[in-house]
């Protein structure tokens, strides 16, 4: 089948049936990000550091949990739609969460105010985009969330030396993982096995690996 214009494509791949893993990758990680939230703010040193490992957490469980109940639901159009609002989203919100902690605990006040002022800004705008514009390019979509992604590469050196070399590398590990991922999901590509598991799963997949690869640059944080 030629499959042409944009309205056209989309159209066909929404004929297609679901594969049967599609939702499941976030559905498991949902309970999973909640009990490391917990854990994390418990073993957070400090005051403003329970807070910042609280929202990286909140986001985390936000975007896995929506995202299991949306993809693996059948739901009417308007609730499909509300889910897939909340589902576009919460990839903003997750990448400033996890900025929220690291920069608390990492950065001077001043400069983690900047970063988080940078990134948060970034995530209310990306978030009215999706809210109000679902409809918008898919193209555009993962190039508004590797640039939010990527804002702070002008900050890595100082994560580099407040940090040191673990947290820096699982930083950059995480960043390339989500991108990756986000360019499966503007590529439709790979799909290998449609109806079991399609390039959708890659970019899920993507996400678990930058979310656990963030996690763990977060624990040590805490306990550098």
């Amino acid at each position: 089948m030629v499959v042409s214009t944009r309205a056209e494509r989309k159209a066909y791949f929404a004929s297609l049936p679901k594969p049967k893993a599609r939702g499941w990758i976030h559905t498991i990680m949902a309970p999973l990000a909640l009990a490391n939230g917990i854990l994390l703010i418990i073993f957070a040193p400090t005051v403003p550091a329970r807070i910042g490992t609280l929202i990286f957490a909140l986001s985390a469980v936000l975007l896995f949990g929506n995202s299991g109940i949306y993809h693996r639901g059948n739901w009417s159009a308007r609730v499909n739609a509300v889910l897939r609002r909340i589902d576009h989203a919460n990839i903003f919100l997750l990448i400033a969460g996890t900025y929220t902690p690291l920069s608390i605990m990492l950065l001077e006040p001043a400069r983690a105010a900047l970063v988080l002022g940078i990134v948060w800004t970034g995530a209310l705008v990306g978030t009215f985009i999706h809210v109000f514009h679902i409809d918008a390019p898919r193209w555009f979509q993962t190039l508004l969330y590797v640039a939010l992604g990527w804002v702070a590469v002008w900050f890595l050196p100082d994560f580099w030396r407040s940090g040191g070399p673990a947290i820096f590398f699982l930083l950059l590990a995480g960043g390339l993982a989500y991108t990756i991922g986000a360019l499966f999901y503007a590529m439709r590509w790979p799909n290998p096995w449609p109806k079991y598991f399609g390039f959708h799963e890659f970019f899920h997949v993507g996400t678990v690996i930058g979310y656990a690869c963030h996690s763990v640059s977060v624990w040590l944080a805490i306990f550098r």
